[in-house]
């Protein structure tokens, strides 16, 4: 006798398997779209806020350095330049040239009266910057100048001790009733809240970090009775002794610097160039100086806002900078007649830099580009910055 099975073993169909497996799909699916758009949404909120870091420190790096345009000089300050060839700004050390279309021009310095080269506390650069896809328009540069204030290179008395160099050190004269040299720093050279500890300040001219280097630019007020700018050159700093066995420190400034600054200018009225100030020429009170050029370098990708100091490398602000324009309101006080937004710094009515007010940034255009065919996010920044530093007038001066 045989055994049958009567009861029917359990299990899924075709049509039953199939219809789950097309549920299970629809469920899958929808739950991995909403992943991915979950995943998209958070590196689009990641990438706005590294986006709007960014803008922020680039904005907030610039609108300082303007707002310090000609601190620590003269008010209304116009320093002649030598001539016999025109200095120039937006080259380094090694002889490259930043500026213009192809980021590979300099620029020179504004000629005051049409004949003499003239640094001022701040120099527009209208349409000397590179013309960018994003609009036809060609990019402007600005050029801010301003003393160091936390190099205190002012406590050294500065002597020209033999052609294309000058030697920083303490005063050796006058001479105090008992036979002392003056005080080491002099009064006054510090800020009251510094406190002249050894080996913080005043630094060392040849102080690794804060000292002298090829590219600086230094100021003198006086030096020999002249007021002359000039540019540290290549080659060593030498520490030495004066008469009194203080540390002195001898710079190099040869002739054929990359910015023309220590050149001998041309015949007729001379502005003084340090090749010109007599042996042992002394002056009290140099200083820094910083002429820092803001500009767009287009040969990257993407375009890059670049920050260059005096005669150094030029260093990377940010990234996807795509446009950056500016206006200046003038005043003269001569006619007291205010110029609103000129883009040319007031070039074309006879004004002079030294007579701007105020810097207006009418673009300073930043795009973070997404990927694939999200679009982009980007900003723009619009605001005035009062230059205090260049026309103050005391009017109520004692």
């Amino acid at each position: 006798m045989s055994n049958r099975l009567t009861k029917r073993e359990g299990g899924f169909s075709l049509l039953e398997m199939m219809v789950a497996m097309g549920v299970g799909s629809i469920v899958l699916g929808a739950a991995a779209q909403l992943y991915i758009q979950g995943v998209n949404a958070t590196w689009a909120a990641s990438q706005q806020a590294e986006l709007l870091q960014d803008f922020r420190a680039a904005s907030d790096m610039l609108t300082r350095d303007l707002s310090l345009a000609g601190a620590g000089l003269n008010p209304g300050a116009a320093i002649a330049l030598p001539s016999a060839t025109t200095p120039r700004y937006g080259c380094d050390q090694t002889g490259a040239c930043h500026l213009g279309n192809a980021n590979s021009t300099a620029v020179n310095y504004p000629l005051q009266g049409g004949v003499t080269p003239t640094l001022y506390g701040l120099i527009p650069g209208y349409i000397a910057g590179p013309t960018l896809a994003s609009n036809p328009t060609a990019t402007d540069v600005v050029t801010v100048v301003y003393t160091d204030s936390s190099f205190f290179l002012n406590c050294y008395t500065a002597t020209v001790t033999a052609a294309g160099q000058v030697t920083f050190g303490p005063a050796t004269l006058p001479l105090d009733a008992n036979g002392n040299p003056p005080a080491w720093p002099p009064a006054g050279c510090l800020p009251g809240n510094v406190t002249p500890l050894a080996g913080v300040a005043p630094q060392n001219v040849n102080d690794t970090q804060v000292g002298l280097m090829p590219g600086d630019l230094v100021y003198f007020p006086s030096l020999g009775g002249k007021i002359v700018v000039a540019e540290v050159t290549g080659g060593a700093i030498v520490p030495g002794t004066n008469v009194n066995g203080q540390t002195t420190y001898t710079v190099p400034f040869a002739n054929n610097d990359a910015l023309r600054m220590n050149q001998t200018p041309a015949a007729g009225p001379p502005a003084p160039g340090l090749n010109n100030v007599a042996l042992n020429g002394q002056g009290t009170g140099p200083s820094r100086l910083l002429v820092i050029t803001y500009y767009i370098d287009n040969t990257v990708t993407p375009s890059r806002l670049m920050r260059e100091v005096s005669g150094h490398t030029p260093m990377p602000v940010v990234d996807g900078i795509v446009y950056m324009k500016f206006s200046y309101d003038l005043f003269s006080d001569l006619t007291s007649t205010p110029a609103i937004s000129q883009n040319d710094g007031g070039a074309s009515l006879g004004l002079f830099p030294n007579q701007i007010t105020k810097i207006n940034i009418l673009h300073m255009a930043m795009d973070s580009t997404l990927k694939g065919t999200k679009g982009y996010q980007g900003m723009d920044l619009e605001t005035s910055v009062s230059a205090r530093n260049l026309t103050y007038v005391n009017n109520y001066a004692n």
